[in-house]
């Protein structure tokens, strides 16, 4: 099983020592299988709001993932999927629901590109719920599963 971590398990990480050390102790037992998304990077990085903060963030979380060569993103066909399907969240839910909730653009990205990966995406975000229901095949999980859960 592969892994990845979204943005909202990161952030918590980041502003609770608690929470930084199931980070922690996640990624110390599954290093090897956990990936970094390039749109959780581009989320990360829109956040670091200072010099010091996005350097950290560059040393801290980025370059360990570089350097191994565990970053993915988003094809050309995640990307047309992805608009699938926020035309289908639009469809059922309204287009009102898209205007409120820009960060859905970005969640239904990763989804896809998670999906074409076969990636099981670790996530505090129940929007990917909704998402699944569009993204067949696609998995996610809360914090923290254990080897060979599925979402």
């Amino acid at each position: 099983m592969k892994y990845t971590l979204d943005t909202n398990v990161f952030i918590d990480g980041f502003r609770s020592e608690d929470a930084q050390a199931e980070v922690f102790a996640f990624l110390s037992r599954a290093l090897p299988q956990t990936y970094l998304s390039a749109v959780v990077m581009q989320e990360l990085a829109a956040g670091a709001r200072s010099a010091d903060a996005a350097r950290d963030l560059q040393r801290g979380v980025f370059d360990p993932f570089e350097r191994r060569r565990r970053v993915f993103a988003p094809s050309s066909a995640a990307f047309v999927k992805s608009g699938r399907v926020l035309a289908a969240v639009a469809a059922s839910d309204g287009r009102q629901r898209l205007d409120e909730k820009p960060a859905l653009r970005n969640d239904a990205l990763i989804a896809a590109s998670c999906r074409e990966q076969g990636i099981t995406l670790i996530t505090r975000d129940g929007d990917f719920k909704r998402l699944a229901r569009f993204v067949k095949g696609f998995r996610y999980a809360p914090p923290w599963p254990t080897f060979g859960d599925r979402g």
